[in-house]
């Protein structure tokens, strides 16, 4: 069913599918340009609608719906103001073609609203579908889905501290957090957090290790952006993931054209896009990575294989990777650091 769901439409890349037992939710995050990334939504979100009846569902996170949330992030050169003119576009292709009802999220109503059951679909309604229930889409900036386990905490004490992090209750910068009971008596404490330059990852778990909390695993779900990246997140970058899906589709191209050099340039690109994919967080290696997103620009325009699409995809790795050297990183490779920030330019 998830692999339906995700290779619905050959046309976008998937960047990354992440599902999770105790949730009975997947993540699955793509990436193209605006036509071909409303038409891959809409066959995920068909596929959704298909496979999954939400009358035999069962799962610990709060939904509406089997493609429960659409949100439309912008990369590179595209605006907030483009995200939220796509998200509109997706939830009027929903309900006119799909028949499910649609919330639209975002800055006058909250996931949280449409989940308690204070308010009405804006498309559709305000009954339901009866198996596919109805979907929330909006447009936002990129986020960290990150959830720690907190061993020695009580589900009562676990959700004050859950309180008194989230940002509307006057706490910690950009985190909103509930808390779960998982399957074993584990407690979860599972956090969004929006404001990644400000609040990443490490600094929530500094933060509640000062308050004396025990953290335990921690989880990232989904992909992170380098910026706001802790040791968590390796593998999981959401830039060099993007920059490993532009290898693979150069890849895909070069075997197109089937003479051997072509071929060869194919196999190497495959496994620079399992290098990427795969890229660490250490800062040598998100240097590195930079490097290596911006390298591939000059390769595939050699190869005749580059189109605006992979370039701009390639871009934005790059530059998300660079964004995320540190001042001390930078002291001390200082030619590296200039010659990226040249091709960069």
């Amino acid at each position: 069913m998830i692999a339906a769901i995700a290779g619905a439409h050959t046309g976008t890349h998937v960047l990354d599918v992440d599902p999770d037992h105790d949730h009975h939710r997947v993540v699955i995050s793509m990436a193209a340009q605006r036509s071909t990334l409303l038409d891959g939504v809409m066959a995920a979100v068909g596929a959704a609608v298909e496979h999954i009846d939400m009358r035999e569902h069962a799962g610990v996170h709060p939904r509406v719906g089997a493609a429960d949330v659409v949100p439309f992030v912008p990369l590179g050169q595209s605006t907030l103001a483009d995200a939220r003119e796509l998200a509109r576009e997706a939830g009027e292709r929903i309900w006119s073609e799909l028949k499910v009802p649609v919330y639209f999220y975002g800055e006058n109503r909250s996931l949280a609203d449409i989940r308690a059951g204070r308010a009405q679909p804006d498309l559709g309604g305000p009954g339901l579908h009866p198996t596919a229930g109805a979907v929330s889409v909006g447009a936002r900036l990129a986020l960290v889905a990150f959830n720690v386990l907190l061993p020695d905490t009580d589900l009562t004490t676990a959700q004050a501290i859950a309180r008194s992090l989230r940002e509307s209750q006057a706490g910690v910068p950009g985190v909103q957090a509930l808390v779960f009971q998982l399957s074993g008596g584990r407690v979860q404490l599972s956090m969004n957090l929006f404001r990644v330059d400000q609040t990443p990852p490490a600094a929530v778990v500094a933060e509640l290790v000062r308050r004396g909390v025990n953290v335990g695993e921690q989880q990232l779900v989904g992909l992170c952006p380098a910026i706001a990246a802790n040791e968590v997140a390796a593998g999981r970058l959401l830039e060099a993931r993007l920059a490993a899906a532009a290898a693979r589709a150069g890849a895909v191209k070069c075997r197109l054209f089937g003479d051997e050099e072509h071929l060869a340039l194919a196999v190497r690109l495959e496994r620079e896009a399992d290098g990427l994919a795969a890229l660490g967080v250490d800062q040598q290696e998100m240097l590195a990575g930079g490097e290596r997103a911006a390298a591939l620009v000059p390769v595939l325009r050699a190869a005749k294989v580059l189109d605006g699409e992979l370039e701009a995809m390639l871009g934005a790795a790059a530059r998300g990777l660079r964004a995320a050297v540190s001042p001390a990183t930078e002291r001390a490779y200082t030619a590296r650091v200039a010659a990226l920030d040249e091709r960069l330019a």
